[in-house]
């Protein structure tokens, strides 16, 4: 954990520009702000939801169980009829911002703490900036960005929201890169 003492600099602050950035782009910006869209009677779905005591947790509809059940006619007529259904349930009574705020500054130190574990033992003090620039900003753009494709191709979450966010991933690697080279030990 050498790596640490000569790195916690560069970690820590490109952790706050990435959570001021994301900041930025999700209250100024708002390009995000369709990435979700609205039921047509939200208000009648919600309550129909509500009678079912759904715990929170993520859920299919139909929802096989197995391989097995997915060959069954009965599955099958499910997935001809439709709709189907990939959710999220959460518990009533807000978002709980502080707490996922909290949580997204800490993954922005993870990734951080990777990026540099992976420059710390592939590159010497004194590498050039524009190295530790493309060693830190490839690592951290997997960090933020390349798990997100997954959504898209296994869930069918939307293309558009999907890549506004793996382009907000490159922007998030670009500051943290920068911050990198910026201080790497010399």
């Amino acid at each position: 954990m050498t790596f640490l003492t000569e790195l916690w600099a560069p970690i820590l602050l490109s952790a706050v520009l990435v959570f001021v950035m994301s900041s930025i782009i999700h209250m100024v910006l708002r390009y995000h702000k369709n990435d979700f869209r609205r039921l047509s009677d939200e208000t009648r779905i919600q309550e129909s939801l509500r009678a079912f005591n759904i715990p929170p947790g993520d859920y299919m509809l139909p929802c096989a169980g197995g391989a097995e059940a997915m060959k069954s006619e009965e599955f099958q007529e499910k997935v001809k009829k439709g709709p189907i259904v990939v959710m999220t349930v959460m518990p009533a009574g807000g978002f709980g911002m502080g707490k996922s705020l909290f949580l997204w500054f800490v993954y922005c130190v993870i990734v951080g703490f990777f990026a540099a574990y992976i420059a710390y033992h592939t590159m010497t003090p004194q590498t050039h900036y524009l190295q530790v620039f493309r060693v830190v900003g490839t690592a951290t753009f997997m960090g933020y960005s390349l798990a997100l494709l997954q959504g898209a191709i296994w869930y069918k979450k939307s293309c558009r929201s999907t890549m506004l966010s793996v382009f907000d991933g490159l922007i998030y690697a670009l500051l943290t890169a920068g911050v990198f080279g910026w201080l790497w030990p010399r």
